[in-house]
């Protein structure tokens, strides 16, 4: 999916939160990056249809969303992970997928499929029958992971995914994003090495704006000795961000 923001504009009340955003999405993942407060949940949200724009335009394959209908179309073709999502406590795991799987319209034929592949790819298939409440912060995590990509969406928003996962399941993550390179993924992360390594671009927001688009290794270059940060891309990360920030 190729997905199109012009002048893209949110806010609360009297808040502008995103202000003016251009943005170009396509196949591959791009990572998400900026300091609390930056507008990085904002933007995805509103990217899922979760809350329309105030102003400017959303378009996926080339068709504008401009109405509540439009939006309730396409979200069939999103998977959106939010940092804090919701689970009834009495469901097992695959019951929580296979919800996901019906929301997105996968066909009755092939949706336990889609819902057995999902947690394989998330290393759940063995626990499919455990109740959502059992489960340790990291394996909901999981779960909520192969929420968003079952049925295979052409758009994967994820904001925070690693958090709570342990060494190992991080790498696992990683791999799995390796095998959506097809598939437009907007990764939200504080954790740059995440980037590093799992990224083919990288867009840095602060205070609704976008600082830097582009690939992961030209960012990287811009990464001077002299500025806090142990890799190249830490310190090109630290050189975007305002002086008044930079400072540890």
């Amino acid at each position: 999916m190729h997905v199109q923001l012009s002048k893209l504009r949110q806010a609360y009340r009297s808040k502008v939160v995103l202000d003016g955003l251009d943005l170009t999405l396509a196949p591959g993942v791009t990572g998400l990056l900026g300091p609390n407060g930056a507008g990085k949940t904002t933007l995805m949200r509103t990217l899922a249809t979760v809350q329309p724009p105030v102003g400017g335009t959303i378009t996926l394959d080339g068709v504008a969303v401009t109405s509540e209908r439009g939006a309730r179309e396409v979200r069939r073709r999103i998977g959106y992970l939010p940092q804090k999502f919701g689970w009834d406590p009495g469901m097992r795991i695959r019951d929580f997928v296979e919800y996901a799987a019906w929301l997105r319209e996968v066909p009755d034929a092939r949706r336990s499929d889609e819902v057995e592949k999902a947690l394989g790819q998330v290393d759940l298939l063995d626990r499919r029958n455990e109740r959502m409440s059992k489960l340790s912060g990291g394996m909901r995590q999981r779960a909520g992971i192969a929420w968003a990509i079952v049925g295979g969406p052409g758009l994967v928003i994820l904001d925070e995914p690693t958090v709570g996962l342990d060494p190992r399941q991080r790498l696992q993550f990683r791999k799995i994003l390796s095998e959506l390179k097809d598939t437009t993924v907007l990764l939200s992360t504080h954790l740059i090495d995440d980037v590093a390594a799992a990224c083919d671009r990288v867009v840095v927001l602060h205070s609704g704006r976008i600082l830097f688009e582009g690939d992961v290794a030209e960012m990287a270059a811009r990464g001077r000795e002299g500025l806090p940060g142990e890799t190249p891309l830490e310190r090109a990360y630290m050189e975007l961000l305002p002086v008044e920030e930079r400072q540890l």
